[in-house]
């Protein structure tokens, strides 16, 4: 567990302010955190308490927030800290409340017993990413040694004009699609087969990228952390000659839970 330096502690003054959030917790005295708040003015992040449960928060200098990079790192590392000692629940990106007595009244009172819910849900629990890609070179290769009808139109475009071969590269391409599209499913499943067993939760996430063969996020066990990384290791022993397989984390469990809010004036 962290600890605050003693010797300079961060003070904060609660003042009828906006307030950003990043996330809910259990927590019932008020404290402080070191990495401070969103929007580069210093603002120190603290916790908005009723009863059990408390909110991570800091003074707002702004309405929104527009998802630059910059402004989600600045959310994510205050999650990343105030998870090293608690479980969270995450706040979707960009909320901001009219005040404290706001966040009191209408989310830690009114939504008590469905944030405490979901805390215990998420007690002991961690998201882990994972990320394939094929190496492009590798599974091309593949796909032409393979597939004939393939093999055969790639090598009929030898010495051809691009006018002429118009059409035929067209087909082609959609060939090498429907391809790829039967392949990365197959590899996304021989990926997930291997650690499923050791989640919890699987979210599934679209890819964003030609190559990329899975986008997901596993929620496991805290005490399974050092098993799932072993058997990511062991999965990158057995493909990783054809397939670069990344894994992120322990980080808030964002594709698990995400609490919103809209205000009422």
């Amino acid at each position: 567990m962290r600890l605050l330096d003693a010797r300079s502690p961060k003070v904060h003054t609660e003042s009828d302010v906006t307030q950003y959030l990043y996330c809910v917790l259990r927590c019932r005295e008020p404290r402080t955190f070191d990495t401070l708040g969103i929007g580069e003015r210093g603002d120190i992040v603290h916790t908005i308490n009723v009863g059990d449960l408390a909110v991570a928060a800091s003074n707002s200098p702004l309405p929104r927030y527009d998802n630059t990079r910059r402004n989600m790192m600045a959310h994510m590392r205050v999650l990343d800290e105030v998870m090293t000692e608690y479980t969270v629940l995450p706040i979707r990106f960009d909320c901001v409340a009219p005040s404290p007595k706001t966040v009191r009244e209408q989310l830690l009172k009114a939504r008590h017993k469905e944030l405490s819910a979901l805390l215990d849900q998420m007690e002991g629990r961690i998201e882990m990413g994972l990320k394939a890609f094929w190496y492009e070179d590798i599974v091309f290769q593949e796909i032409v040694q393979k597939n004939p009808t393939i093999r055969r139109m790639r090598d009929g475009l030898a010495g051809r004009s691009l006018e002429e071969t118009y059409y035929d590269r067209i087909r082609l391409g959609e060939l090498v699609e429907a391809e790829l599209k039967a392949r990365r499913g197959r590899d996304a499943e021989t990926i997930l087969e291997r650690l499923r067993p050791l989640a919890e939760k699987t979210q599934v996430n679209p890819t964003i990228a030609d190559h990329m063969v899975l986008n997901a996020a596993l929620l496991i066990a805290r005490t399974r952390e050092q098993e799932f990384n072993a058997a990511v290791r062991s999965l990158d022993s057995d493909i990783g000659g054809r397939l670069l397989i990344k894994s992120v984390g322990p980080v808030a469990p964002y594709n698990f839970v995400n609490v919103s809010m809209r205000w009422a004036t």
